[in-house]
């Protein structure tokens, strides 16, 4: 997957709290952290505050390989975890796992589901999506790393439940939890008919032969 993000870090020598709120306040910078690598040291680092919010508006920043310059030096990475202010549109810090050649990484993708307003189970059958799993856990080389997962709606039928093991997979990505066996397979979406119509359906029509019961009573 070809690199398409970006940014410019700078290293951290200064640490704590306080410090932490005066590159947040004075200098609109974010503490964060690089870890990862064979043979490397975590390495402490700054990030601009907006340059990091810009891009993480786009979501395929959470499955690319970034490409960190710091203090001129680049440094391929994924994004691992993100903090934010728990009222503030701030983001307070950031973890970045370095990316090798030939060295397998996790990354959670988003699952995207296509045709879901006109698929015929929902359209023409009335079927009611339950959406089980947004985003999956992949493991590939860096070069193999997808952007997202598909569902096409349009291949789901009334009252089938679509599995980690029917997702297609690009070559050379596998599900983390199907490698701990089948037990983990779990539901990613699935079509139901509404609740209402099941019990009617389960009745069988059976006021109407209530109300022919009552008749012949009278």
């Amino acid at each position: 997957m070809a690199q398409e993000f970006e940014l410019e870090a700078f290293q951290r020598d200064v640490k704590g709290k306080g410090a932490s709120r005066r590159l947040r306040r004075v200098e609109r910078k974010i503490p964060a952290i690089v870890y990862g690598g064979e043979g490397k040291d975590p390495m402490p680092i700054t990030l601009w505050h907006n340059d990091l919010k810009k891009a993480i508006e786009n979501e395929a920043f959470f499955t690319h390989i970034i490409s960190l310059s710091i203090d001129g030096k680049k440094e391929d990475v994924i994004i691992k975890d993100l903090q934010r202010h728990p009222y503030k549109p701030i983001l307070t810090h950031a973890d970045f796992q370095r990316v090798e050649k030939g060295h397998k990484i996790n990354v959670t993708v988003p699952v995207h589901f296509l045709n879901e307003e006109s698929a015929p189970a929902i359209k023409l059958e009335g079927g009611v999506v339950s959406h089980d799993a947004m985003e999956v856990e992949v493991t590939c080389l860096p070069d193999d790393l997808p952007e997202y997962l598909e569902v096409d709606m349009n291949e789901v039928a009334l009252e089938q439940i679509v599995h980690l093991s029917d997702l297609k997979l690009p070559k050379g990505v596998e599900i983390v939890a199907l490698q701990h066996g089948e037990d983990h397979d779990q539901p990613v979406v699935s079509v139901h008919k509404p609740k209402g119509k099941k019990a009617e359906e389960a009745g069988g029509g059976g006021s109407a032969d209530s109300d022919e019961e009552e008749g012949g009573e009278e």
